[in-house]
């Protein structure tokens, strides 16, 4: 059986993202590792084995065009609504809190942020699927 162990995304400031990710969702580097050309950053914290892997392309000044195929990240919480609120707080611009429904049944509460390099990030309440 396989095993989701972790997704990667290509950031152009290490540490910009590294605190983005700390703040925001309590992620700290597990291990990082320098090669000729870039550098691996494993981020993840406690609550789960999967792991965001952040590649820095070393001498990249450019920001990475996204286009149109990249979806999201997402992370379960357990208070959406004071989440939201400490995002604001901390100055994350996190979009509305919207709840989607299916078939008349809440399926999903959630907001989206955009990290610093523009990957969108959903935040959702810990509710039916979404554990």
């Amino acid at each position: 059986m396989a095993k989701a162990i972790h997704a990667m995304i290509r950031v152009l400031d290490e540490a910009r993202s590294v605190e983005f990710y700390a703040r925001a969702f309590g992620l700290a580097v597990a291990d990082r590792f320098v090669f000729d050309g870039f550098t691996l950053v494993y981020l993840r914290n406690d609550e789960a084995d999967f792991e965001l892997e952040l590649t820095i392309n070393h001498g990249r000044t450019e920001p990475y065009a996204l286009g149109d195929g990249y979806g999201h990240v997402a992370f379960a919480v357990d208070d959406l609504d004071a989440e939201h609120a400490r995002f604001e707080a901390l100055g994350l611009a996190p979009r509305r809190i919207v709840a989607f429904e299916r078939e008349g049944a809440l399926m999903a509460r959630f907001f989206f942020v955009a990290d610093p390099d523009g990957y969108q990030i959903e935040v959702l309440q810990r509710h039916g699927r979404y554990r």
